[in-house]
């Protein structure tokens, strides 16, 4: 098996039996392309049956000279997973980075706002302009909510039960989850479908997405985050934020008042509790609240 085929195969089993987005097998592959580059260069011919522990060590160490510990256990990340597929597919009967370590990184925790922040940020919309009223919603959903950008731009109105206090996400890997949503939340967004979105030209295709750009299709990930940057400058927020940041600050916000971890874990559509955990060390605080309130011998 040469290379070529060996990712065309890959990629086939990221999307169909991983069920993972374009942009994370675009990732995953370019993992691998960075090894194909280094065997390239060094004129290594070696296919991804025979390649061996040392040759893929010589190529660890040479990224490492020019990448950050992070970007580096992230390629180690990526390269695992790719011949961890091989290996499942009995391609090879070995892994060549079973004892093959990331190098130690400290975990980057989320930026977050506090509620006077979020408050001020929203408040600053200029809802003046047809668009203020869309931009109030949007971000209150992707707060109120715990919405990713992508979510948010894809929500459609059939996703919309407002009667039960739901809506329907589709997340990563077109994974479907219900998350709660709030009256506050539902009345902004009804104040812009009923005062706003209903008086627009909407194109062919687009009439059940939720928000749109003025020319009645779905807005961008990058539109988001124009607005949001532009907001955070308006009011001299002194903080680098983007739409993630929301999502951070509502499930770090949950967990101070009190929530239940499994219940953001839900909410936030993470596959493992060991993602969701990152927010206790956001707030420690909820560690003694919690030793607190329920331990017998507070």
């Amino acid at each position: 098996m040469k290379w070529k085929q060996a990712l065309e195969d890959y990629q086939d089993y990221l999307k169909l039996e991983r069920g993972l987005s374009d942009n994370s097998i675009k990732n995953y592959l370019l993992d691998v392309a960075k090894l194909i580059g280094f065997l390239e260069a060094n004129t290594l011919s070696v296919s991804p049956l025979l390649i061996d522990k040392e040759t893929i060590q010589r190529f660890i160490y040479e990224i490492a000279q020019d990448v950050n510990p992070r970007s580096q256990a992230r390629i180690i990340s990526g390269l695992k997973s790719f011949f961890n597929y091989l290996t499942f597919e009995d391609y090879r009967t070995d892994n060549p980075m079973d004892l093959l370590e990331s190098p130690k990184i400290g975990r980057k925790l989320p930026d977050t706002l506090s509620e006077d922040e979020i408050d001020k940020i929203i408040g600053a919309v200029d809802l003046s302009k047809p668009e203020g009223e869309r931009n109030r919603a949007m971000l209150e959903t992707l707060y109120g909510c715990g919405l990713r950008v992508s979510e948010l731009i894809n929500l459609r109105i059939s996703d919309l039960f407002f009667e039960e206090d739901f809506i329907k996400v589709t997340g990563k890997g077109d994974k479907q989850r219900f998350v709660p949503i709030s009256d506050f939340n539902k009345k902004y967004i009804n104040i812009y479908r009923n005062e706003v979105r209903v008086h627009q030209n909407i194109q062919k295709g687009f009439d059940d997405i939720l928000f749109l750009n003025r020319r009645g299709k779905q807005l961008t990930r990058a539109m988001i985050f124009t607005i949001i940057k532009q907001l955070a400058t308006k009011i001299e927020l002194g903080k680098s934020i983007s739409p993630h940041t929301f999502r951070h600050s509502f499930a770090t916000h949950l967990l101070k008042n009190g929530a239940d971890l499994r219940a953001i874990q839900q909410m936030l559509g993470h596959e493992s509790i060991t993602t969701t955990e990152v927010y206790v060390h956001v707030d420690r605080s909820h560690l003694t609240e919690v030793m607190d309130k329920y331990h017998p011998r507070k």
